[in-house]
């Protein structure tokens, strides 16, 4: 499955203004693949981990590294390659950027000006992974 990496990209950000990180990821994901599901059932789906995990961001899983791994179950049908691909998306992540902690990445929420560019980031991985 090829995405439009241009389209994806361009959903995310615009998501990324009123969504959560994980939302974003896994709407513009679902949404450039043309997934059968709702907007309403990602946001459900995704809306639990944002802020790293219920808001918590401490220890919380950055909230696009969730999403992804979200709409890579979403989008694939094969439980092997889901695991195979959840654990590239992980390490893709980070690699990137140093730990998948929300409350480092975004200092505990006080920061959010690298959200939308991990959201890309790991989308972008997603993508390349569908592709193969």
């Amino acid at each position: 499955m090829k995405l439009d990496k241009q389209l994806l990209e361009e959903k995310i950000r615009e998501y990324r203004t009123f969504k959560s990180c994980s939302e974003s990821t896994l709407m513009g994901l679902c949404e450039t693949a043309g997934a059968d599901i709702t907007p309403k059932e990602m946001t459900k789906l995704a809306c639990g981990f944002a802020g790293g995990m219920g808001g918590t961001f401490e220890e919380g899983t950055c909230g696009a590294v969730t999403g992804a791994l979200i709409a890579n179950g979403i989008l694939n049908d094969d439980p092997s390659q889901i695991k195979a691909n959840a654990k590239a998306i992980f390490n893709s992540f980070k690699e990137e950027y140093g730990t998948v902690r929300c409350d480092i990445i975004s200092k505990k929420g006080e920061d959010k000006s690298p959200c939308v560019d991990c959201c890309v980031f790991i989308a972008d991985k997603v993508a390349d992974l569908l592709d193969e």
